[in-house]
């Protein structure tokens, strides 16, 4: 029995590292793709993992295989085409360490995962199940979702969303709406960035009025990041604000990841009922993510960012939970 089980995109993202002494640029190879980079964080907090998506059976495929497991989580589930190379992403870094993205991935070897290739039996085996929007660009990878979502469903598992919108890989936002909000009835965890929960609901992104927006649409749990300035939620029996731990930012890639697979571990290690919960541990969920969120951004990569907080993430987390507020 897995805790977590997640389906969705690996990658390499090449992060900026410097410059040679002749001026060129230098892109340094980390493992990334938010499903994976989740399921290592929620592992390194102690839940147990697995992971289905595919990467090309080449040197990067090897590397991100290698990268994952090394964090705890099950690859079992992982394939490896033939034919299409590992996606690749370079990351662009801004003020504070914000990040853009530019992809290589048309085609990339995590789109072209089928519903063959998806092992029902490690979806069925779990408590939650996790995607997120990237593996619905394309045709075969969205089929694979939902018949993986559909057997999530018919096992009465839990799921969880992360619609992780990247504006290069959509038409536009109405294709990102048009994929996404037809599944918001069948998630019960819904995590969203401002700009997310802003143009799924037509409600400035930042408010509770927009996560109650789309908590009506059919979630259970609305977690909003709101970057820089921490974090809502609306779970049962409450609304809670959580402000970020401070920290010196190096690099923001994979902060959301790192508080989303923190705040799922926490829920599926606080009990065997994983709605059996009083606000108060809701609101603890939510300190505990914020503070793995925080840290993330000291570490530089995606799934790099993901580790063993311990005793740091914890005190983090108690300075937070003192300030967790309706706000």
């Amino acid at each position: 029995m897995f805790d977590i089980t997640a389906l969705g995109e690996i990658l390499i993202d090449f992060t900026p590292g410097g410059e040679t002494p002749d001026g060129a640029k230098i892109f340094i190879r980390n493992p990334g793709g938010a499903p994976a980079n989740l399921l290592c964080q929620a592992s390194e907090c102690g839940a147990k993992t697995a992971f289905i998506g595919k990467a090309g059976r080449d040197q990067f495929g090897a590397y991100l295989k290698e990268a994952v497991e090394s964090h705890g989580v099950d690859c079992s589930g992982m394939r490896f085409d033939r034919q299409v190379g590992t996606t690749l992403a370079f990351v662009h870094l801004g003020e504070g360490g914000e990040r853009s993205f530019s992809f290589y991935r048309d085609p990339g070897a995590d789109v072209t995962l089928a519903p063959g290739e998806v092992d029902m039996g490690i979806v069925g085996g779990s408590r939650i199940f996790h995607f997120g929007s990237l593996s619905l660009t394309h045709q075969s990878s969205r089929a694979a979702t939902l018949a993986a979502l559909g057997e999530a469903g018919m096992r009465g598992l839990t799921v969880s969303l992360d619609p992780n919108w990247r504006p290069l890989l959509w038409e536009g936002p109405w294709a990102f709406r048009e994929q996404v909000l037809p599944l918001l009835d069948r998630v019960d965890i819904l995590k969203v960035s401002c700009a997310e929960a802003e143009i799924l609901s037509g409600i400035p992104g930042g408010t509770f009025e927009a996560a109650r927006a789309l908590a009506a649409m059919g979630p259970r749990v609305v977690l909003v990041s709101l970057g820089h300035l921490g974090a809502r939620m609306l779970a049962p029996g409450t609304e809670a604000f959580c402000p970020p731990y401070p920290v010196d930012p190096v690099d923001t890639t994979g902060a959301g990841d790192s508080f989303h697979g923190t705040f799922l571990a926490s829920l599926c290690l606080a009990g065997k009922d994983l709605w059996d919960h009083p606000p108060d541990d809701w609101k603890r969920f939510l300190a505990l993510g914020s503070a793995a969120g925080s840290l993330a951004c000291t570490r530089k990569g995606g799934m790099g960012a993901a580790g063993p907080f311990g005793d740091t993430a914890r005190a983090a987390a108690e300075l937070i939970s003192q300030v967790v507020s309706h706000g």
